[in-house]
């Protein structure tokens, strides 16, 4: 038990030690050092969690390649106008240790108004976004590659002698014409710095998980392999864009082919002229002399003409069993087709549209 003569003589004590010169002196160097202990604490506070990212309305993103150095990121970070104050950043990256040494290369997001706590320490771990890779409606090999060096790190002609080289060919079991069917059209997320090895693998991955028993079962009993099931279907997507008429159409083709009838194909001819801006296939350009003009040669061309949509994938695999031989726009502008089995009722129904266009002006 503490008396109260005991906590007299304590006080007393201390303020005997408080008028002592040498404790005073203590005491102010004390409290000089606790406040500029304070006022450091403070400024680390606001270098590092100073919003230093500029206020832009939507995200953006710094990619860092693998020979920077903090001036290299430090100007793109200007040039780019990612950030408001370059000292902060500066003084923040040596607060949290971010040097030459630890830098690691890749594609950072930079969120409005982001602090240079939450910047460096996104850059300092190499904690990357991945990008969002979108394949549809691709028409060549060269659009695919061209559209993956938009996206990611090595560029459009890399990616190119990469997917042509003669030994992958041989590795892959597939050609030049037909390695388009390696790429399922999706939505990828993939990093920016993805070496195009581990690329064309995530593809291929995806390709295999497409293409399942029942999807094989169905191309084998049409006869097909998948590589083309995947370029008919190519055809019937520039066909039409009709998703309930795809099978019907798919059926006429595999009767065509059936019976090694010509499958006649505007579209691979115009894949043939290399001329996308043909809108009515005629004479001149069926006549030229191509293993894509299917004019000109029965059977499927040597690969696809395009990427096609899943839904033209699955138009070929579940066609429809009929006996229609052709197919003609609808004279209705629908975007629609009639089919027929003779030449004649073809004919007739060709005529019946041509006769629409003139009474209408097209």
């Amino acid at each position: 038990m503490i008396r109260r003569t005991d906590i007299k003589n304590r006080v007393s004590g201390f303020r005997k030690w408080l008028l002592d010169p040498v404790n005073k002196l203590f005491l102010y160097f004390f409290r000089i050092l606790t406040a500029c202990a304070l006022g450091f604490l403070i400024y680390f506070a606001y270098i590092l969690l100073y919003p230093n990212a500029n206020d832009s309305a939507e995200n953006k993103y710094l990619l860092v390649y693998e020979n920077y150095t903090i001036d290299s990121i430090v100007n793109v970070l200007q040039k780019q106008k990612l950030i408001n104050s370059e000292s902060s950043f500066r003084s923040a990256a040596d607060i949290l240790g971010y040097f030459d040494k630890n830098i690691k290369q890749g594609r950072y997001k930079v969120k409005p108004g982001m602090s240079n706590f939450y910047l460096i320490k996104s850059l300092k771990s190499g904690n990357q976004t991945p990008v969002k890779v979108t394949l549809n409606t691709i028409r060549t090999l060269e659009d695919l590659c061209g559209k993956l060096g938009n996206y990611l790190k090595t560029d459009s002609a890399g990616f190119y002698h990469f997917l042509t080289d003669s030994s992958r060919l041989v590795q892959l079991d597939i050609n030049k014409e037909n390695i388009m069917t390696l790429f399922m059209p999706n939505s990828y997320e993939i990093y920016w710095d993805t070496k195009p090895e581990k690329v064309l693998d995530k593809f291929v991955n995806e390709r295999n998980k497409f293409w399942n028993p029942a999807r094989k079962h169905k191309a084998d009993s049409l006869h097909l392999s998948t590589e083309q099931v995947y370029t008919l279907a190519s055809i019937i997507d520039k066909e039409t864009n009709k998703a309930d008429e795809r099978p019907t159409i798919a059926g006429v083709y595999l009767n065509r082919l059936n019976q090694n009838m010509p499958l006649q194909a505007d579209p691979t001819v115009v894949f043939a002229n290399h001329d996308f801006t043909i809108t009515r296939v005629m004479e001149k350009h069926t006549a030229l002399n191509s293993p894509y003009n299917t004019y000109m040669y029965t059977g499927l061309p040597p690969g696809p003409i395009c990427m096609p949509d899943v839904s033209s994938i699955d138009a070929v695999l579940s066609a429809v069993n009929h006996s229609y031989l052709f197919f003609c726009a609808k004279p209705d502008l629908s975007g629609y087709h009639v089919f027929a089995i003779t030449y004649e009722a073809h004919l007739q129904n060709a005529h019946n549209y041509q006769e629409f266009l003139t009474k209408h002006g097209y």
